[in-house]
């Protein structure tokens, strides 16, 4: 039971502490555009999400596939940028995307991206292990119950800030996704591959 709360706490933490923040504001950022108007969009945007990064913690937590970590710790950056310009550009108009497989693609591949991160972070910390499996499990699910509790957290703050303090949506996606869009450029200029 020690190593089920082991692995769990070092998803969970990877995702809510702030050594690795990138992923809490993309989770941030997924939310803030539809939680009060489309949370069955939000539900599966995280879904698909979701599916993306499993899969690619899979691939790299089993050696089936590896990225070259430069280029993963460029490529989360301009993940959470490409979402703050989309998020800009969307706010307020009635329709959220003309071509919402292009978004849902976009998603997919972004959470494939964080995943080869989460699958990094997972081998320095299974190094030795002789339950892989049971361990990516845990983490896993650490991983996960951090970014339900995000969308939690993101969709209140947005109830908040929304239906009680009357900010219109596209105020309150301007605000959040320009502050998300200021915090991932040093990062990314901090991560440059070119």
């Amino acid at each position: 039971m020690t190593d089920f709360w082991l692995f769990f706490k070092l998803g969970f933490n990877h995702v809510v502490g702030f050594s690795a923040y990138e992923h809490l504001l993309f989770i941030i950022i997924l939310v803030t555009a539809y939680a009060t108007k489309k949370w069955k969009k939000t539900i599966g945007l995280i879904s698909i999400f979701t599916i993306g990064h499993s899969v690619s913690l899979i691939l790299g937590a089993y050696k089936v596939l590896s990225v070259d970590l430069q280029l993963i710790n460029f490529l989360i950056p301009a993940s959470l940028i490409f979402m703050a310009l989309y998020n800009i550009f969307i706010a307020g108009k009635s329709k959220s995307s003309s071509r919402p497989i292009v978004l849902y693609l976009f998603i997919l591949s972004f959470g494939l991206v964080h995943g080869f991160s989460f699958a990094s972070y997972f081998s320095e910390i299974s190094k030795g292990s002789s339950s892989l499996l049971i361990n990516l499990v845990e983490f896993a699910l650490g991983i996960d119950i951090s970014q339900v509790l995000i969308v939690i957290a993101t969709f209140l703050l947005s109830v908040i800030f929304q239906r009680i303090l009357r900010y219109s949506q596209r105020d309150w996606v301007l605000i959040i996704s320009s502050v998300i869009l200021g915090l991932a450029i040093p990062i990314l200029t901090k991560n440059w591959i070119f």
